[in-house]
């Protein structure tokens, strides 16, 4: 154990995050993962970099690294100030400490950064996920955070799936709607229809959370594809078309650079009206066959759902995905300054 406190800890602004810098926050954050989420994989120096120097979409971002007296990296914080019309109020906070420096007030020194730039940047919000059961859930409620949502994280195994397993409604598409899709960018025939469709996801459960109500529009889409190719990671994208034209669902899985074997699922949603005719299975049946034949170094899809959220639970476990963690979202609410 470091004999050193949080009083020798020297706290770095990175508004400009150079490789060296990223390089230690890769460090930090691959030892915290590895000892809170020990089989979850880290992402790579390269990914690290990109999301500390690529703005995500509405939104801008904040961060500090924590280094000892011997200039060794022990902690970082980030924090993004979102400014979507809509989500004014909120923030969220990542941090990380290396587990070999926990227990010396790196942690509590970062927060207190963050909290003074929520209060600076106006926020009234500040949310942050932990593993359940892991030291950040035990840490947050000790510093005032409240618990909003626990989330279900699902693991499917493409490669111990065979295809004669997976639902048969990928075979005919339901009466009435036809399969599009597409890599990056939406096509412009889409764009308007995919974007109400994105509006579909303001209905999904958020427990106490208060991540306020996003307007999408064709502007909004093509934005958030290319804050994703900026970073270097590639969007898939498969839609259910309704015959009027209308986009009554889709589902989107993110292939992260540099990740290896896992997936990542991001959105998928079928809007209200259109519920009721399998299409979340549909889209999402057909997604794992389209990994398949265009990205065979693909083997396993990582899910998270709320734990109320039981119809998507419900067909993430039809298609096969199993349970595998948990975690918990919780809200700091800041007073006004």
């Amino acid at each position: 154990m470091p004999s050193y406190t949080s009083a020798s800890v020297h706290l770095t602004p990175l508004p400009h995050a150079s490789i060296a810098e990223a390089a230690a926050w890769h460090q930090v954050v691959a030892a915290s993962m590895a000892h809170d989420l020990p089989g979850v994989p880290a992402p790579d120096p390269a990914q690290v970099h990109a999301r500390l120097t690529q703005p995500a979409l509405g939104s801008h971002r904040l961060s500090w690294l924590a280094t000892g007296p011997d200039g060794e990296p022990v902690g970082v914080a980030g924090l993004r100030v979102f400014t979507s019309q809509g989500q004014e109020h909120l923030s969220e906070l990542e941090l990380h400490v290396d587990p070999a420096h926990r227990r010396l007030g790196i942690g509590s020194l970062l927060l207190s950064q963050v909290v003074a730039a929520c209060h600076a940047e106006n926020r009234r919000s500040l949310i942050a996920a932990a593993a359940a059961d892991g030291p950040g859930e035990a840490f947050s409620e000790r510093r005032g955070f409240s618990r909003a949502l626990a989330l279900d994280h699902l693991l499917l195994r493409l490669d111990e799936l065979p295809d004669a397993d997976l639902p048969v409604t990928a075979d005919a598409a339901p009466p009435g709607y036809r399969r599009a899709g597409w890599t990056g960018t939406v096509p412009d025939e889409y764009a308007d229809a995919f974007a109400s469709a994105k509006t579909a996801m303001n209905d999904m459960p958020v427990g106490d959370m208060d991540y306020g109500s996003v307007a999408w529009d064709a502007d909004r889409v093509r934005a958030m594809a290319k804050v994703v190719a900026d970073r270097g990671d590639t969007l898939l994208t498969l839609a259910a078309v309704h015959a009027d034209g209308t986009m009554a669902g889709y589902t989107e899985v993110l292939l992260p650079q540099g990740s290896g074997p896992r997936a990542q699922q991001y959105d998928t949603a079928v809007v209200p009206a259109h519920r009721g005719h399998g299409l979340g299975l549909w889209v999402k049946t057909a997604m794992v066959r389209r990994l398949r034949a265009e990205h065979p170094d693909v083997v396993e899809i990582e899910t998270d759902n709320a734990e109320d959220n039981v119809h998507m639970l419900a067909v993430n476990h039809r298609l096969g995905f199993r349970s595998y963690r948990r975690t918990l979202e919780f809200r700091l609410d800041l007073p006004s300054a």
